[in-house]
Parts: structure tokens; C-alpha cells; sequence
């Protein structure tokens, strides 16, 4: 028997590590970071197939997965928000400035300026999009009920014409 299957048959096998507490943490991170369920998966030396087996079988690394995916969508959240109604920031300039008595130089501010971002109107079209789709959404279904008499507004299109 080889030493790398040996090292997989512990009491949990190669998922042990990872559902312990400090694996969990790391998975969480990753998930935080940005990481897609395939690089997560490659990070841990397991196909993405395998990562699924492991979220049904095992809740608590389905959790780690969730909860670090939700603080980033929170965060893109946060900023597709602020873009949308837009917000002011603080922009600041340094410049290098020698100490007389020291010689040393340091770096100083020497402007702060307030600039403004305009709301973004794409952000908010994608915004209310997602948000409140029967609302805003581009494909409106309209139903029409009653007749329309054509023959009358055909009379009347002949009449214009002859004159």
C-alpha cells in the first residue's frame, strides 16, 4: 500500500483536516476572499464534484462555504448601493518635506480636497432590476381584453386619403 493512500485511510480520511476547526476557518476565508467553488476545491486537492459530496455530507463545511460567500455579497451589496446613490471622499495629497533641524525627510499633507461621485444610473437600473423585478424589469407582458372596430377607422383613413 503506497504511503499517500495509507495517509488518506485516518479515522476521517482526507476530509478530516478539513471539517476540523481550522480547516473550516481556511475554507470560510477563502470563500470570503472570492474564491469559486473550483478553486476552493483545488486549494483543499479535491475535485469541485467532491466538494459537493463533502457540502451534503458533512453541514458544517456547507456553513464555512455560506457564510464566507456572504460577507463578500454583502459587501458588493454595500458598494453597488453607494454607487448607485452616489458619495463624497476625501482626496488627499502629500509631498515630501525636510525636517531644518533634523534633515530627515517626511511626508506631509499638503491638500485635502472633497470630491463628490455622481450617482451611477447604471447601478441603479441594475440595482432596481434585482431588487424590485416586477417593476422594473425590461419585458412588460400587456394584455389586452375588448374589441377594436376596424372598419371604422378604416372608413375614416379612406376618407382622409380621397381628400
Amino acid at each position: 500500500m503506497s504511503e499517500k493512500k495509507a495517509s488518506n485511510r485516518g479515522s476521517h480520511g482526507k476530509y478530516g483536516a478539513w471539517i476540523a476547526p481550522e480547516g473550516l476557518l481556511k475554507i470560510q476565508g477563502w470563500a470570503r476572499d472570492g474564491l469559486s467553488d473550483k478553486q476552493i476545491a483545488h486549494n483543499i486537492g479535491i475535485t469541485q464534484t467532491t466538494l459537493y459530496e463533502w457540502q451534503k455530507r458533512f453541514p458544517e463545511l456547507s456553513e464555512a462555504l455560506k457564510k464566507g460567500k456572504e460577507v463578500v455579497d454583502r459587501e458588493v451589496e454595500n458598494a453597488m448601493l453607494k454607487r448607485a446613490l452616489g458619495y463624497e471622499y476625501d482626496e488627499v495629497t502629500q509631498e515630501p518635506v525636510i525636517d531644518k533641524d533634523t534633515g530627515i525627510t517626511e511626508m506631509r499633507v499638503t491638500k485635502r480636497v472633497t470630491k463628490q461621485i455622481v450617482p451611477d444610473v447604471t447601478a441603479q437600473i441594475f440595482w432596481l432590476k434585482n431588487r424590485k423585478p416586477d417593476e422594473f424589469r425590461d419585458k412588460r407582458d400587456v394584455e389586452l381584453s375588448g374589441s377594436v372596430d376596424l372598419g371604422s377607422i378604416i372608413e375614416k383613413a379612406r376618407g382622409r386619403v380621397d381628400e
